[in-house]
């Protein structure tokens, strides 16, 4: 990364540190063409409209994301710190992901929403089961999957933003874009860079088992749950 890229990636943390949800006016548009392109499937209509009836639960299983979302990018950077990009940009991340975190504990405690217990899904444990056990395959492999648990986040606040009716949630959502598409990016160019083949066989792989876990049933719903059972 250079100093330029450094610079502005600082630039675009500050301004997301600023962010008061209670403000956003304008929504940020993103072109998601290359998201839909990564992504083996999209988002059923099925799963928008349960979601939608039970929203209460996906914005508390949205929280848990952001806050596991840290948690894996918070391990990575303990076990990998032989890569100065690898660093710089998880520690991004973090700061980034409990930033988002606090914004959406922020709208449940607006929404007189308590918090509640909920168990995981299976989408994330369904993609880390195929996790090479190798290094530096394994964590070439984790970046892969961190990378469409972005990308399909992404594809899913799109959806949702296109039909919930509070309007400061859509915002939210709408604006979220701009940072989950990023993501999804730094995750497949670090992977790149620390790998030593060339990932496309990889990625392949696991836009396959993405797209199962996505449109098979699920028994429970979640931010990333399959086809409502």
């Amino acid at each position: 990364m250079t100093t330029h890229q450094n610079k502005l990636s600082e630039i675009e943390s500050q301004q997301e540190d600023s962010i008061d949800t209670a403000k956003l006016r304008t929504p940020i548009k993103v072109d998601l063409s290359a998201i839909y392109n990564f992504l083996g499937s999209r988002t059923s209509q099925a799963w928008v409209d349960a979601a939608l009836d039970n929203l209460s639960l996906i914005i508390q299983d949205h929280a848990n994301c952001e806050k596991k979302a840290a948690g894996t990018a918070m391990n990575l950077i303990f076990r990998y710190e032989f890569s100065y990009d690898l660093q710089c940009k998880l520690a991004q991340l973090i700061r980034e992901e409990m930033l988002h975190y606090e914004q959406v504990l922020g709208i449940m405690n607006e929404r007189g929403q308590d918090w509640e217990y909920l168990s995981a899904g299976r989408y994330a444990k369904g993609m880390l089961k195929h996790k090479r056990t190798y290094e530096p395959a394994a964590m070439v492999d984790i970046l892969i999957i961190g990378a469409f648990i972005e990308a399909r986040s992404c594809e899913r606040f799109a959806a949702l933003a296109a039909g919930i009716d509070d309007e400061r949630l859509a915002k939210y959502y709408r604006y979220l874009l701009k940072s989950e598409s990023r993501h999804f990016e730094d995750y497949l160019a670090l992977a790149q860079s620390l790998s030593e083949d060339n990932i496309d066989e990889r990625v392949a792989f696991f836009k396959d088992v993405e797209a199962e876990l996505i449109v098979n049933p699920d028994s429970e719903l979640r931010f990333h749950s399959g086809m409502p059972a």
